[in-house]
């Protein structure tokens, strides 16, 4: 073990780089948000007050509050929207490295926005700043993946690939500790508490240049295989990894007819038919599993279930270290306001939706989800084919991939 965590130093340096930048912004914006609900309530009142001389509505206040709680998801949508697109038309002539420091850019004015919204007593800035943060992480779940996936060799693909997750549950957890009243949750620093996923994004806007892009990228689009290998050597150590540029060049080739498809195109295309199930299945049951209504409304929902109030923010402490441990044992073994009308009108019953939503798709996976680990991308796409083309045509699509291969999509 320490021998591998020598030779492949420079990946997991950069997988620790991409991390902080990638999904943790993501986690730690779920779970943040919570802790100073009180607080933000109370200063868009008063902001109102001094505005109008009136006090808003409670009602008022819960609407203009979910707005900023759900505002986030909006700019995450319209993040992932942009990025495919943009990724689609430029992917010929831009890094993954430019693009994630372009977030890293949104993420930190965003934080500006959360940092000043009490000086200028502007309640507005702190939504601004939410959707902009929404913006950035909406980029940045597009990114990390599939740097992730690109940098690292095919034995420890299924490990980096669940960085992702171990990274998403880091930054739920430490949104939680440090929102915690006796840190940064109190009425005086909360505006320091939305504001300090900018560090994060600092810190990855400072280091990430320092790493290369990825070996796939590097040969497949720049077709500069010096570059290729010197980039491995970097991340990968010195050694023999000829088998990997193989690889590369065999997805290379298939890529030469590559075309672009439309959002209709790649739904009717019979190849890529159970890749589409099996993802629509998995974000489907990540969207409907609870864990959102968990996060996004965990104060509500502790409180409802009688919880003593000073207590509720430990509790929730308690959940996001259980799925963090969790989510770290996962990579050594080989959200939404709905959920909260669910929680008001079925009570603790709600959660048996959950649970059958999860059985459900835990079936489904396991019956047709082929096993990556060890596989290269022409490997799990062979093993696709066999679901997307039958038996039959088992043996044709093994040998000979169909003469224009399915690349990008573009809305």
């Amino acid at each position: 073990l320490r021998c591998l965590r020598v030779q492949f130093r420079g990946l997991f340096q950069m997988i620790l780089v991409l991390g902080i930048g990638g999904s943790f912004p993501y986690g730690f914006h779920i779970s943040v948000i919570n802790y100073p609900s009180v607080h933000i309530r109370k200063f868009i009142n008063e902001t109102w007050i001094e505005r109008h001389g009136s006090p808003l509505h409670p009602e008022t206040i819960m609407l203009l509050w979910s707005f900023i709680v759900s505002v986030y998801g909006i700019g995450g949508f319209l993040g992932s929207i942009c990025c495919g697109k943009y990724q689609t038309e430029q992917i010929n002539n831009f890094f993954l490295v430019e693009c994630q420091m372009c977030t890293n850019l949104i993420m930190l004015v965003a934080a500006l926005f959360m940092a000043f919204s009490k000086t200028a007593k502007s309640f507005e800035m702190i939504l601004v700043g939410r959707f902009l943060y929404g913006i950035g992480t909406g980029f940045s779940l597009n990114i990390h993946p599939q740097y992730v996936g690109e940098i690292s060799p095919k034995k420890l693909r299924g490990f980096t690939n669940s960085t992702v997750a171990v990274f998403l549950t880091l930054g739920k957890l430490t949104g939680q500790v440090i929102g915690l009243r006796e840190i940064l949750g109190s009425e005086a620093l909360w505006p320091w508490l939305l504001a300090s996923s900018g560090l994060s994004a600092l810190v990855q806007l400072v280091t990430l240049p320092f790493f290369p892009d990825s070996p796939s990228y590097l040969l497949i689009q720049k077709g500069n295989e010096e570059a290729c290998r010197k980039a491995i050597r970097k991340l990968w150590g010195e050694g023999d990894h000829q088998a990997e540029i193989d690889d590369i060049m065999k997805e290379k080739v298939t890529m030469t007819s590559t075309k672009t498809l439309r959002v209709l195109e790649v739904i009717k295309e019979r190849s890529l038919r159970w890749q589409l199930y099996i993802l629509m299945t998995v974000m489907t049951t990540l969207q409907l599993c609870g864990i959102n209504a968990i996060y996004f409304y965990s104060f509500e929902v502790f409180h409802t279930a009688k919880f003593e109030e000073y207590l509720i923010p430990y509790v929730s402490l308690g959940v996001g270290l259980c799925e963090c441990l969790s989510s770290i044992l996962y990579s050594y073994i080989p959200y939404s306001v709905s959920h909260f009308c669910l929680q008001d009108n079925l009570g603790p019953f709600c959660f048996l939706i959950f649970l059958g939503i999860l059985a459900l798709s835990a079936i489904f996976i396991y019956l047709y989800l082929p096993e990556t680990k060890g596989k290269s991308i022409m490997e799990i796409k062979a093993e696709f084919n066999k679901l997307n083309f039958g038996k039959k045509e088992t043996s044709v699509t093994e040998n000979s991939f169909p003469k224009e291969q399915l690349f990008c999509t573009k809305l």
